[in-house]
C-alpha cells in the first residue's frame, strides 16, 4: 500500500518566521507585501501573524505584549497555546536578520499546497465530459495562473470597492481641511489655486539659490505640524540644529540669527518657541547625499512608526541614483522618478526641492519657467505640480517693494495654474500671506 506525501510545509521556518518578528519590531514592514495568514500552515501559526499584522497597521510595535494583548482581544490567546507558546518563540530565535528567508520558505511551501490543490479541480475537469474541451482547458490554465499569481494578487490591481473607499476617505480628509482636496500649505492663496497639498502627489518647489526654497518649505511645515499632522523631513543640507533655529525663528517672527543669543539669555518668549517646536509632530533626517531607494525605505520604517502627512526633500539635486556611473540626466531622472513613485506608494504629498539652471540669470525676464528646472526634463513631466518662487528685489535693488515674493504655480496637472503673492520676511527667514492690495500697489496688475 502506497503512503501519500503528506502537504509541502515547514513547522521550522513558520516558528522563525514568527519569532524572528516578534524579536525585531519592523521585521512586519519586509513581510507584510507578500506573507499571507493563509501561507501558514498551522492555524495557531496563522492567528500569531494575523495579530502581528494587527499590531502593525495601528502602527503599534508588534512586541510580545501587544500580540498577546491582540490575540487576547480575539479570545485567540489559549487557542495558540498562551503567551508562554509565545515566549517560545522568541526565545528560539537569536537573531532577525534572516526573517525574510524564512518567509520566503514559507510563502514557497504555501504555493506548493496551492498548487497540489489546483492540480486536483484541473484533474476533475479533465473527467467531466459535459462541458466543451476547449473551457475546461481555459479554467484549467486559469486555475494554475492563479497560483503563479497568487503573490500578486491584490497589490497591484484593486477592486472597485476598494478605490471609492478610499476615494471617500480622502474626501472626508479635504473637509476636515476646510474643503481642501489635500493639507493646507498655510497660505490661502496658494490652497485657492492648488486645492492643498494632495495625497499621492510630488509638489516641486524650485527656485534660484538664496530666494527662500527651504525657508518656505520649512514654513509649510510647521503650518501642517501645528495642525497635529506628522512632517518627514530630508534635510540634505541644512544640518538638524540650524533647521531646528529656523524653526524657532518662524515661530517667533525674530531674526534666525538672534536665537542662540535669546536662548543663553533666558528669554521667556525664546524658551516657550523652542518648547513648542520641541513639541511639533516633524522628524528630521540628515543624511549627507542618501541614494533614492534609502531614502524611500527609511520613510517606510518611519511611516510604521508614525502616520506622516507630509514629506520634504531638501534637495532634489543632492538625492544620489543607485548607479553611481549614471549622468546628471540619467541620475535626475531617476530621482524625479524615484520620488513620484514615493508619494504614490506612500499615498502622502512629496514637497521636493529643486534647483534652477542659470538660465533664470542670463535673460532680461527672470521670472522662472518649465524649461529651468535643473536636470533633467523628467522633472516637469514627473511632477503633479511645480512652484516656482521669484523675488523681485534680488534683481532690482531699487524697488519700492522690498519684501515681496511672487509663488508661481507653472503646472498642475489636476487644476489650474496662476500667481500667489507672499511677504517675506528675510531675517526671520518666514514667508506669511501678502494682501494682494498691497501688491497691487507695487506691480500693478502683473500676473493677475
Amino acid at each position: 500500500m502506497t503512503t501519500m506525501p503528506s502537504l509541502p510545509h515547514d513547522l521550522d521556518a513558520e516558528r522563525a518566521t514568527l519569532g524572528a518578528m516578534l524579536l525585531e519590531r519592523e521585521a512586519v514592514i519586509a513581510l507584510a507585501p507578500f506573507l499571507k495568514p493563509e501561507h501558514f500552515y498551522l492555524e495557531k501559526h496563522a492567528l500569531i501573524y494575523e495579530a502581528q499584522l494587527a499590531c502593525y497597521e495601528r502602527r503599534e510595535p508588534p512586541d510580545l505584549a501587544t500580540v498577546a494583548a491582540q490575540l487576547r482581544s480575539q479570545n485567540h490567546l489559549a487557542t495558540v497555546g498562551g503567551a508562554s507558546f509565545l515566549a517560545e518563540l522568541l526565545s528560539a530565535v537569536p537573531t532577525a536578520v534572516h526573517v525574510e528567508y524564512y518567509a520566503r520558505v514559507v510563502e514557497r511551501t504555501a504555493m506548493g499546497r496551492a498548487l497540489i490543490e489546483a492540480g486536483g479541480r484541473v484533474a476533475a475537469l479533465g473527467y467531466d465530459d459535459s462541458r466543451p474541451i476547449e473551457d475546461r482547458l481555459g479554467e484549467a490554465a486559469q486555475q494554475v495562473f492563479d497560483v503563479s499569481a497568487g503573490r500578486q494578487v491584490g497589490r497591484n490591481f484593486l477592486p472597485m470597492s476598494q478605490i471609492a473607499g478610499d476615494y471617500l476617505g480622502g474626501l472626508q480628509t479635504s473637509v476636515d481641511e476646510g474643503e481642501l482636496l489635500g493639507l493646507t500649505s498655510g497660505y490661502p492663496e496658494l490652497d485657492g489655486i492648488t486645492q492643498g497639498l494632495k495625497a499621492g502627489e510630488l509638489v516641486v518647489l524650485a527656485a534660484r539659490p538664496g530666494v527662500g526654497k527651504t525657508a518656505l518649505a520649512l514654513c509649510m511645515a510647521y503650518h501642517v505640524a501645528c495642525r497635529g499632522h506628522h512632517v518627514g523631513i530630508f534635510s540634505l543640507e541644512m544640518d538638524r540644529e540650524l533647521l531646528l533655529q529656523r524653526l524657532i525663528a518662524i515661530a517667533m517672527g525674530v531674526p534666525t540669527n538672534h536665537i542662540p543669543r535669546l536662548l543663553r539669555s533666558g528669554n521667556v518668549d525664546a524658551i516657550n518657541a523652542l518648547a513648542h517646536v520641541a513639541g511639533l509632530p516633524i522628524h528630521v533626517d540628515h543624511s549627507p547625499a542618501p541614494r533614492i531607494t534609502a531614502i524611500r525605505d527609511r520613510a517606510r520604517h518611519l511611516a510604521n512608526v508614525y502616520p506622516i502627512d507630509l514629506w520634504i526633500v531638501d534637495y532634489l539635486q543632492l538625492v544620489q541614483s543607485d548607479n553611481n556611473r549614471d549622468d546628471e540626466v540619467r541620475r535626475i531622472t531617476q530621482i524625479s522618478q524615484g520620488l513620484a513613485g514615493f508619494a504614490r506608494e506612500q499615498r502622502t504629498p512629496v514637497l521636493a526641492l529643486s534647483q534652477l539652471s542659470r538660465n533664470v540669470e542670463n535673460r532680461a525676464n527672470h521670472v522662472p519657467v518649465l524649461a529651468d528646472l535643473r536636470g533633467s526634463g523628467s522633472i516637469e513631466q514627473d511632477a503633479s505640480q511645480v512652484w516656482f518662487i521669484y523675488r523681485d528685489e534680488l534683481y532690482h535693488s531699487d524697488t519700492d517693494c522690498p519684501g515681496i515674493a511672487e509663488l508661481h504655480v507653472a503646472k498642475h496637472r489636476n487644476g489650474a495654474t496662476g500667481l500667489a503673492v507672499l511677504a517675506f520676511n528675510r531675517a526671520a527667514t518666514r514667508f506669511d500671506t501678502l494682501d494682494r492690495k498691497e501688491y497691487l500697489k507695487c506691480f500693478g496688475k502683473k500676473g493677475v
